[in-house]
């Protein structure tokens, strides 16, 4: 009974080792979400602003504050501290958020919202 009990517990480990060294789906599909995103944000540390500031260092500088890019009025003024749920908020609904921002795009599919913001997390801790 030993053998076959074994036999029964090491699909049931390797299924287990595999569910915690795999990424999680949204690390997986998060060079795919930002893709858009590419449009107007670089991500490189020191990287040049776009249409969109730079957003290496997000989540540990203050917000509006990459150097050298212009933001908008209401942006500089908005009271903001970048964490995964505000800026969960913010790209599901810039402007409801940030009435006046210039940030034209929403992404309203919160899977791809997550993937983002994992994706963020983790080429700007870079």
């Amino acid at each position: 009974m030993k053998l076959v009990a074994g036999l029964l517990a090491a699909p049931i480990v390797a299924v287990a080792a595999l569910a915690i060294a795999a990424p999680a789906p949204a690390q997986q599909n998060g060079p795919q979400a930002f893709a858009a995103c590419k449009a107007c944000h670089t991500l490189n540390k020191g990287g040049r602003n776009g249409i969109g500031p730079n957003l290496s260092g997000l989540f540990t500088r203050a917000p509006a504050s990459a150097p050298g890019f212009n933001y908008s009025a209401a942006f500089k003024k908005a009271q903001l501290k970048w964490n995964d749920k505000s800026l969960d908020a913010f790209l599901a609904a810039p402007q409801k958020v940030v009435p006046g921002t210039r940030m034209p795009i929403a992404t309203p599919d919160p899977a791809k919202r997550a993937a983002i913001i994992a994706y963020l997390k983790s080429e700007t801790a870079k």
